[in-house]
């Protein structure tokens, strides 16, 4: 399982569609599939249990059940956080597959770029971003490691929790496991 790391602007799609075409593999992208169900890109990622946990709960569900058969699958999710992308190598190892960290770096001047261009050219296919929103991010997102890049070991779920199992089925209400 290849999952695709980075922040808006940074080329996640791009790459996950090149990806998934090279290797091949099961391409899962949420935010295709939140404008199909939902009306709008973003959704609720404020609360637990929002329309975008719930949705990506059930692509990561998908997604297992195709590691289980044998088939590849690239994750376009973002996933800022190291317990996201912990939990997802947890899942992938316990479906019997490997994962990979596919992390795309960018420039903050490049990424505003690319956010204003795609505004400009597919309104329809993203959601408002201000420069503020764009500082926020970045200071939210967890840069991945060596140790997750080079496929190390996963580390413990954070406190609180005995599983990584337990955190992904608390973060992603609909995953089933």
């Amino acid at each position: 399982m290849f999952l695709i790391v980075g922040l808006p602007g940074a080329g996640k799609t791009t790459r996950a569609k090149e990806l998934a075409a090279a290797v091949p593999a099961l391409l899962l992208t949420p935010d295709e599939w939140h404008i199909a169900l939902f009306g709008n890109v973003i959704g609720d990622f404020q609360r637990p249990g929002g329309e975008r946990w719930v949705l990506e709960g059930r692509l990561i569900s998908v997604a297992l059940q195709a590691l289980r058969l044998g088939v590849s699958v690239v994750l376009d999710f973002g996933l800022w956080g190291r317990d996201e992308r912990s939990a997802l190598r947890w899942l992938a190892r316990a479906a019997g597959a490997s994962s990979q960290v596919v992390y795309l770096p960018i420039d903050k001047d490049v990424q505003v770029a690319r956010i204003v261009h795609r505004q400009e050219t597919a309104p329809d296919e993203t959601f408002p971003m201000s420069a503020a929103d764009v500082d926020q991010w970045r200071e939210q997102f967890e840069v991945p490691d060596a140790a997750e890049l080079d496929g190390g070991e996963i580390p413990p779920p954070p406190p609180g929790w005995p599983s990584w199992q337990e955190w992904a089925e608390d973060h992603w209400p609909s995953c089933s496991l």
